[in-house]
């Protein structure tokens, strides 16, 4: 009996947590971005920062823990995105190329330093996925758990290291696909 009051109970807390986390700091993320879409879910426990510089499309869901950086660069993420948890992008970095500084007393940044980062439309970011600065993500790409993206990833591709791209469809599958997307949605272009 003191074990189902002790689950019952548990389980109310973490209700409460996550409706708490909805109405304050999932609300005020969404507020802060430079353009947000219809139905984005935050997980509880994410960070993020430079919310100014952020865009989500529609049906975006960022999986729990995820930390976003958004530097001076923009970041956008399209339509259609999922990440499992602790995704982490980051759209800048720090120099350490300064004579006579420490790396934490250096303040100030090249062109290099900042660069935008872009995942287009229906891609998925499994666990613990790394995205730094420059990058672009293809659309209908898979990211696999515990990758670390340096360079940009191809339209519909399973990434699983910078060794190992697959290609999701073939060339035809991709064209059968938009097609098929397109009429679901209405469109009549890809």
């Amino acid at each position: 009996m003191m074990k189902k009051f002790i689950t019952t109970f548990h389980n109310l807390q973490m209700k409460m947590r996550n409706k708490w986390w909805q109405l304050t700091t999932m609300e005020y993320y969404k507020c802060s971005m430079k353009k947000c879409g219809a139905d984005l879910q935050i997980a509880r426990g994410c960070i993020i920062e430079g919310a100014s510089n952020i865009e989500m499309g529609d049906n975006v869901y960022i999986g729990p823990g995820a930390i976003i950086y958004s530097t001076d660069a923009s970041l956008s993420i399209g339509d259609n995105f999922i990440s499992g948890p602790r995704l982490t992008i980051m759209t800048g970095d720090h120099r350490f190329d300064v004579v006579g500084k420490r790396i934490c007393e250096t303040t100030e940044k090249t062109e290099n330093n900042d660069k935008d980062v872009k995942i287009e439309e229906d891609v998925w970011c499994g666990a613990n996925v790394l995205i730094l600065k420059g990058v672009r993500v293809g659309r209908g790409s898979v990211i696999a758990a515990g990758a670390t993206l340096t360079k940009d990833v191809p339209p519909y591709s399973i990434y699983i290291s910078k060794d190992s791209i697959k290609r999701r469809f073939t060339d035809e599958q991709i064209v059968e696909h938009e097609k098929i997307l397109n009429c679901k949605e209405g469109n009549n272009h890809p």
